[in-house]
């Protein structure tokens, strides 16, 4: 994993070990792969049996992808012992996600004690070049497991 920010050894563990503890992120094979403070970013290879009925990744695979990658943005800034819950996302499909694989890009883009709001992006990959098919605002929740 990689990103801009330095990312501090307990973190990227951190945020690794909540994503692998996702059974639905392990049963569609994604992968988290770019981690920076405030920004994470998920792949998603193309399977015929996640897309929808005219081969496109189905709408509520490619708002899967995208709330994760949304959730473990701000994940990115809680302190040890701190979880994360999505409150609420609105996204707004652009284009059709037909790809080789697909990547979901979450961004913190307001930090806050108990809210934090992220711009959700899901870009499907074909012959190396990018199509931005679903953007969206999210709210997730800072949470302290009982």
């Amino acid at each position: 994993m990689s990103g801009g920010a330095v990312v501090s050894d307990e973190l990227a563990a951190r945020v690794q070990a909540s994503f692998a503890r996702q059974g639905v992120m392990a049963m569609m094979g994604a992968q988290l792969r770019v981690m920076a403070p405030g920004r994470v970013e998920i792949r998603l290879a193309h399977r015929a049996d996640l897309s929808q009925q005219n081969g496109f990744l189905h709408a509520g695979i490619s708002t899967t992808i995208a709330d994760s990658a949304g959730g473990y943005a701000a994940f990115s800034l809680f302190e040890p012992g701190e979880d994360v819950l999505t409150s609420e996302f609105k996204m707004n499909f652009l284009a059709p996600a037909s790809g080789e694989y697909y990547v979901a890009t979450g961004t913190v883009l307001k930090p806050g004690r108990r809210l934090t709001v992220c711009q959700a992006e899901v870009h499907a990959w074909r012959d190396g070049r990018p199509t931005l098919c679903v953007v969206g605002l999210m709210t997730t929740v800072r949470v302290t497991p009982r």
